[in-house]
């Protein structure tokens, strides 16, 4: 049976196979559309019960849509609207246990119930945040927000 310190031990050895899988598919690289474009389609697989994982790049003051994996979605979005824009705002990630109690939140697949939004920062400036949605309440955790960070840390070195 495994015990909370399993769990956390576990899910810690997951994003660092994560990180390390990253980092291998992007050494070389320094196409910033080809290593978001990997970076999702690598997530979209590490993670079950999700319905959308993609980037949204920082453009003119707002957020641009960039490479995913999953149904359309919305092009822009304001800094400080929505789960994403909020996270830009902050400069802090976002876990979203429920999205209909988070005010302001952008529908763009009204499958999704929960949501995690890490930033992209490099040297002080957000570059655009990383954006998961799951159709499932309380989907991600702290743990996840943790281990997000730090496959994000492995991103800004190849953009």
């Amino acid at each position: 049976m495994l015990t909370k310190d399993n769990q956390i031990n576990d899910t810690t050895k997951r994003y660092s196979q994560l990180s390390s899988q990253l980092d291998a598919l992007l050494t070389g690289e320094s196409n910033v559309v080809a290593n978001l474009s990997n970076a999702s389609a690598l997530l979209n697989q590490f993670f079950d019960r999700i319905n959308w994982v993609g980037f949204y790049l920082m453009e003119d003051g707002e957020l641009v849509l960039g490479p995913f994996q999953g149904l359309p979605a919305c092009i822009r979005i304001p800094v400080g609207k929505g789960v994403c824009g909020t996270a830009v705002a902050k400069k802090q990630s976002i876990i979203v246990p429920d999205v209909d109690e988070f005010p302001g939140h952008i529908v763009c697949d009204a499958a999704s119930q929960s949501e995690i939004v890490i930033p992209l920062i490099k040297d002080g400036v957000v570059l655009g945040v990383l954006d998961i949605d799951s159709p499932e309440l309380n989907r991600f955790s702290e743990d996840d927000r943790i281990g997000l960070e730090e496959v994000i840390q492995v991103l800004i070195k190849h953009i």
